[in-house]
């Protein structure tokens, strides 16, 4: 293994195509990150490469970049058109990704580089076939998804491909891949450029790195693994599960939580359980989990992108581990949905601001790769956490990991407390624990279904069925109804009475019961301004105070 670390460069000294330095601008990339100085010189050179580089990092555009080089150089000898270049990734939502930036990148090219995405779900099979007739130079796809039209025999030719990428390849083997991966490398000619890119380097990236590189050279960074500490906050809350809701409907409800974020889970239907708790408040959420679909993960992910929702609750059920490290993902296990799917991991969440751990990750590279979500780039961001007693131990083993990383001095806490007083927070209790009750397994059991239903009636592929079976048409809408949660509009208000007091004295609010109605918004309206006003942070965790109790000598004195 080796270490390399260079001074950072120019795009335009790393003697790439004008075609794409102009794409690069137009995308807004100032200078290449540190592991994109790095690798491009070496792969442009042609050597096998293992890239491992934190996330966010920008590692699709280091395999990315060279790529297109390559092609654009061999296209000016080539007489003839064929598949060039093959990517992998273990997810449809990742292929989707990586084909999203090489078109960015190729869009000055005009059609010489051509690109398709034989995972994307919204292609059906004569699409997909079609697309790959035409010989594109750079196929993305999943390893399955690729073999079953290798061998399929006339569909694909995969005899002149030149460079094989392997993005997240620590998930490839984790999914199940690993037997398609070694039958697809038999499709291959005896000698390709080969690239690995991953976040860790695991001991599944090892036994690839045997089966398809010669003589490579692994680049591990002298970067740190995590993001900086000035750059992501690490904050906790102790709570039970019982005092769980009642944090998180006052976070949300009294603004200490602001900008975008991802509220993660450890099941499906947790997930639904907590959009519906929210939904009871009048806050907006939208949901991703593997059971989805993976063109509604795809368009969900889009709509958070875009700002359309501010909260996306994520169920990350598969980042389990056995004793040993030996992941217990099974992609065959009926109550597993779409192995094909992993919020935790390589989604390109944009600008997210907090990461919540509403259920603490079972494991320490689970933490880790949910704080992944935030902070990308050079943005900032914060991940809260909250813990109960039984979490505790997973909690050290985190702590111990950050503490490791960051060299932290004996006794330094990387993950600070969260400075509230838990029992400024009782006001919120018996609302949250009402509407908590509400989304009962059978509500969420509802939910469910009514989604299934919805996306069976809008579903492009079963139209022709309807119309020519129009009685199943008619019994899916007219179905018996589902017993949908009551939403009680006043819900979505705040009584003054339970606004802590600390809020109330930024604008000197009156502590008397609250009078007219037309009187009650304003109030509360200022109430939330001044405090945004006073913070600038995403997360306001670390500067909050729900007020000092009078010393209990002061309290008798006026009693008196």
């Amino acid at each position: 293994m080796s270490q390399m670390t260079q001074k950072t460069v120019q795009f335009h000294e790393l003697e790439l195509d004008q075609r794409i330095l102009k794409a690069v601008a137009q995308l807004g990339w100032q200078q290449p990150t540190l592991i994109q100085s790095t690798a491009i010189p070496l792969l442009l050179e042609g050597k096998d490469v293992v890239v491992r580089a934190r996330t966010g990092s920008g590692k699709t555009a280091t395999y990315a970049l060279p790529l297109i080089q390559k092609i654009l150089n061999s296209k000016l000898n080539a007489s003839e058109q064929y598949v060039s270049a093959v990517v992998l990734a273990p997810t449809k939502e990742l292929c989707r990704q990586s084909r999203k930036v090489i078109e960015q990148l190729v869009e000055s090219c005009g059609k010489v580089v051509r690109v398709a995405d034989i995972a994307d779900s919204s292609n059906d099979t004569v699409t997909q076939r079609h697309a790959l007739s035409e010989s594109p130079d750079i196929v993305v796809a999943t390893p399955a998804n690729l073999l079953a039209y290798a061998e399929a025999g006339s569909v694909v030719d995969l005899k002149h491909v030149e460079t094989l990428v392997v993005d997240e390849a620590d998930l490839v083997f984790a999914y199940g891949y690993e037997k398609d991966f070694k039958r697809l490398i038999k499709h291959l000619p005896p000698i390709y450029q080969a690239v690995l890119v991953s976040a860790t380097l695991t001991d599944d990236v090892v036994r690839m790195k045997g089966l398809c590189l010669n003589n490579p050279v692994t680049l591990k960074l002298e970067e740190p693994e995590l993001v900086p500490q000035d750059q992501l906050s690490h904050q906790r809350i102790l709570a039970e599960e019982n005092d769980k809701p009642a944090i998180l409907y006052a976070l949300l409800k009294l603004r200490l939580i602001r900008g975008k974020s991802i509220i993660f889970v450890n099941s499906i239907d947790r997930c639904y359980k907590v959009r519906l708790f929210l939904e009871q408040f009048g806050i907006r959420a939208c949901v991703l989990n593997s059971e989805l679909p993976a063109n509604i993960r795809i368009h969900t992910i889009s709509q958070f992108n875009k700002g359309t929702y501010d909260i996306i609750i994520a169920s990350d059920e598969h980042h389990m581990e056995k004793p040993g490290g030996k992941s217990a993902t099974n992609r065959k296990s009926p109550r597993s949905g779409d192995m094909e799917s992993s919020a935790s991991r390589g989604i390109d969440f944009q600008c997210v601001n907090n990461v919540i751990n509403f259920d603490f990750p079972r494991d320490v590279t689970s933490y880790i790769h949910r704080a992944g979500r935030t902070a990308r780039g050079n943005n900032k961001g914060s991940v809260l956490s909250f813990v109960s007693m039984k979490e505790s131990k997973v909690n050290d083993s985190v702590e111990k990991k950050l503490c490791d990383s960051f060299a932290a001095q004996e006794g330094e806490q990387i993950i600070k407390n969260y400075q509230f007083k838990m029992e400024e927070v009782e006001s919120f209790r018996y609302r949250a624990q009402d509407c908590w009750r509400a989304a009962t397994r059978v509500a969420v059991h509802d939910t469910r279904i009514r989604e299934i239903k919805i996306e069976i009636l809008n579903c492009e592929k079963l139209k022709a069925f309807f119309e020519e079976n129009k009685r199943d048409l008619q019994a899916l809408r007219h179905d018996k109804p589902l017993r949908a949660i009551k939403v009680q509009s006043h819900l979505s208000d705040m009584p003054e009475y339970i606004v802590p007091k600390a809020l109330k004295r930024v604008v000197g609010t009156s502590s008397s019961p609250v009078g007219a109605s037309e009187a009650k918004q304003p109030r509360q309206s200022a109430a939330k301004a001044a405090f945004e006003r006073q913070v600038n942070d995403p997360l306001m965790a670390s500067q909050v105070d729900f007020g000092k109790r009078r010393p209990a000598h002061r309290r008798k004195k006026k009693a008196l």
